[in-house]
């Protein structure tokens, strides 16, 4: 059976409900309004915890917005929640695999009752808009379905090696025990059901610290899922300092394991601290610097399509956007003159509107750094539109800045090589195409990577030489972005991914294992 994804809009949209997405949207809006200024728990072992500290949890969207109150754990908190983890793992890794498909495909079914309201949320708490939100819960709920498939089609990864005179030989793919799960805030139900459930769904338990500036929608899926039967202590969430949880987390003996998704220099830090402690699997994805090559054979209106939504949607905070653009020197002018129009047309709005394309980045930090940058940019290239915050009335008590493009930028510049997750992107001329793969590979990181042409010898040879994990040609709806579980594997080369086997893809899953070799004599 051929895996179907979920992809709500796209769904209503074939069924001419457009009218209808709209509605279900703009009411689910309205609930979680009527659900702001709530406290949030530490959840451990089943029971939720009250602390004496909370943190306030405001909206990029507009910072005199108070989503909630979350509950701040602390070491202690890390430690007992490990403690139950532990406990829980004895029952939960012995069970039969297919009960654990059973929970989770329960929970897949709950999710999709309640995307829209899930969808909504993140829309406050990431300020993404309705597009992006629902496709942020659709993956969350592909990434629970598609393991599911997983581990049924795999026998639970169990492999008869046949007979050999008197002897019966097995393969038996077992969990570790005990998982650390440390979760970004961009895709904050996709990234954190990923990899708790692959974790989970494998047989072992898991402690999930969400990322400081999304809790609540973590608190809501991991609610769900204890709600939906998952025995108490499988799966514990501590928000809280990330220094003090995560430092805690990584030197606890009874860490079995840490999957993380985040910046190249925590996951650095992470590595070398675990490494410390004891030998064990570390799956970390670290972000990108990705390129798109648009050749002179290139559909320019295509390519421009495809490199403003890669480069500008959800502000450019994906791993995959795509920030530098490699243009062959006779097409540049049109492409430009194209990538500025559809750039134009991109509308910078409050993304509970139906009509946003492009929201807030998440918080002051950001604001700041896309100040900083955009200042670099006009000392040392030429920026073709953007460039500067957004204060105007509506505006001013959010994180809205222009979607920025800049040309002429020296090849060896700080902007060019590091990954600046905000709407900058960086536009440079080429001559010769080899010359082009050879930028492209030049970065540090090797996430994702597309191209535009009509030319089948160069097409061929970016395929064979392009140095990332996910790589994409002549595609119009993200030239960098859009991966598709079960469709794209997604995990990244060199800087952006230590293990080389992507999410949602057929890899996966085995990472969360160790292989054991069963011999009966008979």
């Amino acid at each position: 059976m051929v895996f179907r994804n979920e992809d709500t809009f796209q769904t209503f949209l074939d069924a001419n409900q457009e009218y209808r997405f709209h509605k279900l949207y703009d009411s689910a809006i309205n609930f979680v309004i009527s659900e702001f200024g709530k406290t949030y728990p530490i959840l451990i072992n089943g029971k939720k915890i009250s602390t004496s500290q909370t943190t306030i949890r405001s909206s990029p969207t507009d910072r005199r917005l108070t989503l909630g109150y979350i509950m701040k754990g602390n070491s202690t908190h890390a430690k007992k929640a490990i403690q139950a983890a532990n406990v829980a793992f004895v029952k939960w890794g012995e069970m039969d695999y297919r009960k654990r498909v059973y929970l989770f495909k329960k929970i897949g079914a709950i999710m999709k009752r309640r995307k829209f309201e899930l969808a909504a949320w993140l829309t406050f708490e990431n300020g993404k808009n309705r597009y992006e939100a629902i496709a942020d819960i659709d993956e969350a709920i592909d990434f629970i379905m598609f393991y599911s498939d997983e581990m049924r089609k795999n026998n639970g990864f169990v492999t008869r090696k046949g007979i050999s005179k008197n002897e019966e030989n097995t393969s038996i793919m077992k969990p570790y025990g005990v998982w650390a799960v440390i979760a970004p805030f961009n895709f904050p139900a996709a990234i954190l059901v990923g990899m708790s459930v692959g974790a989970l769904i494998t047989g072992n338990t898991v402690v999930i610290k969400p990322a400081s500036d999304t809790p609540i929608i973590g608190y809501k899926i991991v609610q769900i899922m204890i709600e939906a039967g998952i025995p108490d202590g499988v799966i514990n969430f501590v928000p809280g300092s990330g220094s003090e949880i995560g430092r805690t987390l990584i030197e606890s003996k009874d860490v079995d394991g840490i999957v993380f998704t985040g910046s190249r220099e925590v996951g650095y830090m992470l590595m070398s601290e675990s490494s410390k402690t004891k030998p064990r699997p570390i799956i970390a994805e670290l972000g990108g610097k990705n390129a798109t090559i648009v050749t002179e054979t290139a559909n320019l209106d295509m390519a421009a399509e495809g490199v403003a939504k890669a480069a500008f949607s959800f502000s450019g905070q994906k791993c995959s956007a795509c920030s530098r653009v490699y243009v062959q020197k006779n097409v540049k002018s049109k492409f430009l003159s194209k990538l500025l129009e559809k750039t134009s047309k991109l509308i910078v709005e409050n993304p509970k509107k139906r009509d946003s394309f492009i929201g807030p980045v998440i918080n002051m930090n950001a604001y700041n750094n896309f100040k900083k940058f955009s200042k670099l940019a006009s000392n040392h290239g030429n920026i073709l539109t953007g460039g500067s915050v957004i204060k105007n009335k509506e505006f001013k008590h959010g994180y809205y800045v222009q979607p920025t493009i800049v040309e002429g930028l020296p090849i060896y510049n700080a902007l060019l090589k590091k990954e600046l997750f905000v709407p900058i992107l960086c536009v440079t001329e080429y001559n010769q195409f080899d010359n082009a793969i050879k930028m492209t590979n030049q970065s540090e990181y090797g996430l994702t990577s597309g191209i535009y042409s009509k030319n089948k010898k160069e097409i061929l040879n970016f395929l064979r030489d392009i140095e990332a994990g996910v790589v994409y040609v002549n595609r119009k709806k993200s030239s960098t972005t859009g991966a598709m579980v079960g469709r794209q594997s997604f995990g990244g080369w060199k800087d952006s991914g230590n293990t080389g086997k992507g999410t949602g893809g057929r890899y996966y899953l085995t990472q969360f294992m160790r292989e054991q070799s069963q011999t009966i004599v008979k």
